[in-house]
């Protein structure tokens, strides 16, 4: 199988993944104030900022934050938020070649896609870019792969037709992997619970969000969609599932 740049996976997802990947709970904006030092002058660059989930619990809450994503239509979706929050500026731009001043921010942001960087090429490009002093957060939402028939059966669903499922999972980075990314830095970690109530549409929007997913057109998306659609109509309550996440953010100084 041809290797898919990572900055490429999400081309033609937009859409599912600006509707229907869960967001991140606004709490994390007042843990990292609290702990980073955070105030109104304060600068955040959200890398891999893709459609600004994350960028926009920071917005919400006044921040000026400059938004990197390498990939155009990704960019484009997350410049949207202009219109609401005039203090976003969406930047062309790598985790390892972010595009940025030397010393030019306070907090570095990452939702939901270390893994797909090169992290000693990331690591000396962070350092760069933070003032003196400087943080970085890293935030995954972790969805729930056991522990009830749902969760345990959706997660069988990305195993049967997910083109490169196993793969990407795997290089997830664990807390062991982040804390060396962070070393000799201490790294710290919080944990938040996070959930979607999804409709039919919502869940089916959640699988094609994910870049190992077939899409329509696919020799193997009707099946997908029919092991969905059955899936949600076993499990669903009043027309919704919830699907569960624990939000978890490991954050430090780099130096």
């Amino acid at each position: 199988m041809t290797e898919i740049d990572p900055t490429r996976r999400f081309s033609g997802r937009v859409e599912s993944y600006r509707l229907h990947r869960p967001g991140y709970p606004a709490a994390i904006v007042d843990l990292l104030v609290r702990e980073c030092g955070l105030n109104g002058d304060s600068l955040i660059a959200d890398v891999a900022a893709g459609t600004g989930l994350l960028t926009e619990i920071f917005l919400a809450r006044g921040f000026h934050v400059f938004a990197v994503e390498p990939n155009h239509q990704m960019r484009e979706a997350c410049a949207t938020l202009t219109a609401q929050y005039p203090h976003l500026k969406c930047v062309e731009g790598t985790a390892e070649l972010v595009g940025l001043a030397d010393h030019s921010v306070d907090l570095i942001t990452v939702g939901q896609a270390m893994h797909w960087f090169d992290l000693k090429r990331t690591r000396s490009e962070f350092v760069r870019i933070l003032k003196p002093g400087g943080w970085c957060a890293v935030l995954y939402n972790h969805r729930h792969l056991t522990g009830d028939a749902f969760h345990e059966g959706y997660e069988q669903i990305l195993v049967e037709h997910g083109t490169d499922y196993s793969k990407v999972r795997d290089s997830h980075l664990d807390e062991d992997r982040l804390a060396a990314f962070f070393a000799p830095n201490e790294m710290r970690s919080a944990t938040f619970e996070n959930a979607q109530h999804l409709t039919l549409d919502g869940l089916m929007g959640r699988v094609l969000s994910s870049s190992y997913m077939p899409q329509p057109g696919h020799p193997r998306h009707e099946a997908m969609s029919r092991s969905v659609e059955n899936h949600f109509a076993a499990h669903n309550a009043d027309g919704h599932v919830r699907m569960k996440y624990d939000c978890v953010v490991c954050y430090g100084q780099l130096s």
